[in-house]
């Protein structure tokens, strides 16, 4: 039987049977790696066409509800807008960012739609309020991806602002993303490059607001009606 040992001049020996299976076992390991990581990208590009789908036929459904309440009754209006189908699209929109990344280009895609539908919402409820004399309270937010801790935490209390009164529209926008609709509501409000910015009934505040300092800096969010859960709540639950 020969050796997988051969002598070397400084009189050791290698073990060349201990270098193949260390190879075998390196071929293993990122093989299986490999696959996994096929596997999990094949599984996210599925669920990205799901979503896909998905968002097209919220999408339509939206835009043709945006027609439809145009015409109907402020008594029927004032049962609710398109609040929550945003809300859904914001949930798929943040689902989808984190899987593929924000310079993705199908995420791209998806935010300027988002954005989109956003302020066809917002001016759907300027609409509303006209007509109708309905005063909902709307907050547009401006964030960025860019190195924004604060953006994330002031992210966090709109949307427990939201929970809490359920009459209060959130619109979130990208303030470095290139789409006319955001440089149109910059522009509008005059956004400074001071963020997070969030304006709420046309004023503008900058830098991270608690949902108590919120409250306090605007009396009119404390008149609206309370989500179930907050109603149910303690006094000192209530305003934390």
């Amino acid at each position: 039987m020969v050796s997988l040992a051969k002598p070397i001049s400084n009189g050791m020996s290698v073990n060349w049977s201990k270098y193949i299976i260390t190879f075998i076992i390196t071929a293993l390991v990122f093989g299986g790696a490999f696959y996994l990581s096929n596997s999990l990208n094949n599984k996210r590009l599925s669920e990205i066409e799901s979503i896909q789908e998905k968002l097209s036929l919220d999408i339509l459904t939206s835009e043709t509800q945006f027609e439809l309440l145009r015409e109907v009754p402020c008594k029927a209006v004032l049962q609710g807008t398109l609040t929550e189908e945003v809300g859904d699209l914001a949930n798929k929109l943040i689902y989808t960012e984190n899987l593929l990344g924000s310079d993705n280009e199908e995420v791209i895609r998806i935010k300027k739609t988002y954005f989109l539908l956003e302020a066809k919402d917002y001016l759907l409820a300027k609409r509303i309020d006209e007509k109708c004399g309905n005063k909902p309270v709307l907050v547009l937010y401006f964030y960025s991806n860019r190195d924004c801790e604060i953006c994330r935490r002031q992210g966090l209390v709109l949307t427990k602002l939201r929970e809490k009164y359920p009459d209060i529209r959130v619109y979130s926008f990208d303030y470095d993303f290139d789409s006319p609709i955001v440089e149109t509501l910059k522009t509008v409000y005059e956004i400074e490059n001071n963020l997070p910015a969030v304006v709420i009934d046309g004023e503008a505040i900058y830098g991270f607001y608690s949902l108590e300092n919120i409250e306090n800096s605007f009396p009119e969010i404390k008149k609206l009606p309370l989500s179930g859960d907050y109603a149910s709540s303690t006094p000192k639950e209530t305003s934390e």
